[in-house]
């Protein structure tokens, strides 16, 4: 019986690299209004979990986790707006004004108008 260490013990098999071309794009070849509106999905997403907008929403509501995304979001929005036009700005907008409002109606103590978050780049929200 020899004696292999566990890196010798792998086979061709273990060791044979996936084929990442074929499984994913090249970066380069995505244009960035999908990766702009990717990234907002996602926030928009993970700031309705921690809003408790969520299947299971009181388990997983952090209010404080929920103010973050929303602000990063609202950056995200404004400062690409003008870049990625209004046919996807729009819905993007309108999404960040619902969890704005969402945030407002699931706070304790609700902020004052323009204090919220994101409003510092949206200004006030009003429902």
């Amino acid at each position: 019986m020899s004696e292999q260490t566990p890196q010798q013990r792998h086979t061709a098999a273990d060791t044979a690299q996936p084929d990442f071309d074929t499984m994913t794009r090249d970066i380069a070849e995505v244009p960035a209004v999908e990766v702009i509106t990717t990234v907002a999905v996602h926030l928009m997403s993970s700031a309705a979990v921690n809003l408790g907008l969520a299947e299971d929403g009181a388990a997983h509501k952090d209010l404080d986790e929920a103010r973050k995304l929303i602000h990063a979001l609202a950056g995200l929005v404004t400062a690409s707006a003008t870049e990625i036009g209004s046919y996807h700005a729009a819905p993007l907008r309108d999404g960040l004004k619902s969890l704005q409002l969402a945030f407002r109606e699931a706070s304790v103590v609700p902020d004052e108008p323009g204090q919220g978050p994101g409003e510092k780049f949206t200004g006030p929200v009003y429902g």
